[in-house]
This record gives structure tokens, C-alpha cells and sequence, in this order.
């Protein structure tokens, strides 16, 4: 399970009962896969993980179809049946080049936008259930879960609202969220600039996964005339080095493609280690795609500098203190051979890379070191 930190004093108070495994049992609010969400998304923008994948790796966790749909009355916002913050939510994650955590951020402020109610204090009410809801939805995202406490954050915390009328103070929580949006969508490009001094002429960057801010970064230093070329791991299971490299192909970007496995052997042809990540944590470490804890390692022993480009909406309160210290997010697994059925496969989708294996983390917050992110997290929180 996931630790929280010591330094952050409100955060809610979590239940003593809670069983160490993910419990299977879901709430009425829940991703009815056990399959992340985030794998669910990324069959349907790019077709990698095909619908019977898919339904395969469900069968195997004994876990429901995902054909299953919710029960509309019980996910609407309150007792209203007009606004559903899920379909909301799902209609922006419709769109490719959306981050998930950007699409709730959407979704919160419509809610805020549709709802009805004559008070400060039900209009957080509202926003506070819409946000949970949310987050039940896929419990295994921390961009999402990030994104949502962010945005509740920031708001909410402005003291003029007690002191005007609820018509203005709603106008100005709108406001707020609308901006907040726009701060967010705004991200990926402040990264890329903030990048480009870091990337020199004849320059190999090995990069692993499929970041949409990592390809950003490539894209604008290939718009400003640098030379380079680009390593990419093959990204087993889902084959998001592929689709990277295709991309990048596309960009006229001179591209190599590697075996997950080439890592080590190729590492003395990399002058730089670029990846993207799922969630950056209070440590200054980063939780991302599987295998990027292993090329950090290496990186490292090779004093080749690893470079995470992150969104400020991914800075998480958490604080993982080992590699199983994670809430696991599931994939599904092909390995093209039957496998036996007394054969346990590793089937988690992402590993913890601590802080000391981290040159430099690019934000839209700016350049940071990993010991700085503790101090960026508490400004963003309180």
C-alpha cells in the first residue's frame, strides 16, 4: 500500500481495516476492470491492446467484462440525472493528446459550471464527491488521484470567497478552474522549451515509453534544427517504443529501435536517459513505466545523466519506500508461447525509480532537482 507522508498533517484519515491485497469488491463509482484504466485508454487511441487481450487478461484475474457499464443513477453528481461527472470525464479522455489527469481537471470544472447549488458550502460539497468519484474510478492512476487533489486545491484556497456573494465567489471558483485547465494543457509545451538547452548537436538520448511530453521535448529540438538521434526501447508488452519510433520516423528524427533487454549493451553509445512519468512523488523519485528503475540503474553506474519531463498536476503526496510498497496497476501479457498454468507471470505495469538515480526533473514549474520536489509539493498543497 501506498505510505503517506509524515509532513503533510491533513491529510484524511485512512481506514485501520484495510486489507493489504486490492480488495475486489468495488464500489458503485469503481473501474469495473481490474485491468488499468490507463491500458483501456491506450487500446482505444492506438489500438496496441487489442478488445480480446484485453477480455483474455481480465478472464485470467477473474475480474468482470469490460462491457459492463455503471449504473447511470448511481454515478450521476448528487440526485441530478443532467450532469454525470463520468460521462464528462470519459468524453475528454476521448481525446489522444489528453492526459487523463487533464480530462478530470475538464470534468471538475464542468462541474462546477452545471451545478446548481445556492451556497459555498454545497458547491464544495459537490466538488468534493465529483473528485471522488473520480478517483474511484481507477484507483490505480496517480496522475488522476494527483490531478484531482491539485485542482480541489487550487480552487478553493482563496480567502476572498467568504467574503462576497455566492454568484461572484462561484464566477471566481470558475474562473480559477477554467485557468487551472488552461495551466494544465499549457504544460508539455513550457517543458519542452525548458528542455532544449540540455539537448546538444550529435547528441544520443535513449528514451523508454511512450510520453506524450517526452515526444514533445524530441519534436520541438528537431523544430529547432538540433542533430541528434534517438534510442528506443521496444516497450514489451504494449510496444510503446514502436509506436515512439514511428512517430519520431515520421519527424525525419534518426531512430534506433532496442531490445528492453539492449539496455546495458547500448548505454555506451547514450550521452542522455529521457522518460516521462506516471506519478512523481514526495521523495523526489518518480513511479512510471515497468523497466525504467533498471535503466536508471544502469545510467547510473555509467554517470550518464536521467532526465524525468513531468507535469506539475503528477506531483503526488505519496511515499513509496520500496518496489512493492505500490498499489499495482495491472497489464495484460503476450508472450507469444502458451505458458503453464502452475507459472505465476509478473504482470505490474510500473516500478519506483528512487531520487538518487535522478539528474534533473523538467516541470512546467521549471528545472528541478529530485531534493527540491518535497518543498514544490507542500506549495502546491497548503
Amino acid at each position: 500500500m501506498w505510505r503517506r507522508s509524515p509532513s503533510f498533517i491533513l491529510d484524511e484519515r485512512r481506514s485501520s481495516n484495510s486489507p493489504p491485497m486490492a480488495d475486489t469488491t468495488r464500489g458503485p463509482f469503481q473501474n469495473p476492470d481490474s485491468i488499468s484504466a490507463y491500458y483501456q485508454t491506450r487500446a482505444a487511441h492506438h489500438g496496441v491492446i487489442t478488445s480480446d487481450w484485453l477480455a483474455q487478461a481480465q478472464a485470467a484475474v477473474g475480474g468482470v467484462s469490460g462491457d459492463a457499464q455503471h449504473d447511470s443513477s448511481v454515478t450521476d453528481l448528487g440526485n441530478e440525472k443532467s450532469f454525470n461527472v463520468i460521462e464528462e470525464f470519459n468524453n475528454w479522455r476521448k481525446q489522444p493528446d489528453l492526459a487523463e489527469a487533464v480530462a478530470a481537471i475538464r470534468a471538475l470544472a464542468a462541474v462546477i459550471r452545471a451545478s446548481e447549488a445556492s451556497t459555498m458550502m454545497e458547491l464544495e460539497i459537490e466538488l468534493k464527491k465529483a473528485s471522488d468519484i473520480l478517483k474511484s474510478w481507477d484507483k490505480t492512476s496517480i496522475s488522476l488521484t494527483a490531478g484531482c487533489n491539485l485542482f480541489i486545491r487550487y480552487v478553493t484556497r482563496t480567502s476572498a470567497l467568504e467574503y462576497e456573494d455566492f454568484n461572484s465567489a462561484k464566477s471566481r471558483l470558475l474562473e480559477r478552474a477554467e485557468k487551472f485547465g488552461e495551466i494544465s494543457c499549457k504544460a508539455r509545451r513550457i517543458i519542452a522549451m525548458l528542455s532544449q538547452d540540455f539537448i546538444f548537436d550529435g547528441c544520443t538520448i535513449l528514451v523508454h515509453g511512450l510520453s506524450r511530453v517526452v515526444l514533445e521535448i524530441l519534436k520541438t529540438a528537431a523544430q529547432n534544427n538540433k542533430l541528434f538521434r534517438v534510442l528506443c526501447t521496444e516497450g514489451r508488452p504494449d510496444g510503446t517504443g514502436v509506436l515512439l519510433s514511428s512517430e519520431l520516423s515520421k519527424l525525419d528524427i534518426p531512430v534506433k529501435l532496442l531490445l528492453d533487454s539492449a539496455v546495458a549493451y547500448s548505454m555506451d553509445e547514450v550521452d542522455m536517459v529521457f522518460v516521462g512519468a506516471d506519478g512523481v512523488v514526495e521523495s523526489g523519485g518518480i513511479i512510471n513505466m515497468m523497466g525504467t528503475y533498471q535503466i536508471a540503474l544502469v545510467a547510473h553506474s555509467m554517470n550518464k545523466p536521467v532526465y524525468v519531463a513531468a507535469e506539475s498536476y503528477k506531483f503526488a503526496r505519496l511515499y513509496p519506500l520500496d518496489q512493492k510498497d505500490m498499489a499495482p496497476a495491472l497489464r495484460p501479457i503476450e508472450f507469444g508461447v502458451k505458458i503453464p498454468t502452475k507459472v505465476e507471470v509478473e504482470r505490474s505495469a510500473r516500478d519506483y525509480t528512487p531520487p538518487q538515480y535522478l539528474t534533473l526533473l523538467f516541470t512546467d514549474l521549471g528545472v528541478l532537482s529530485p531534493s527540491v520536489v518535497s518543498d514544490e509539493l507542500i506549495q502546491l498543497y497548503l
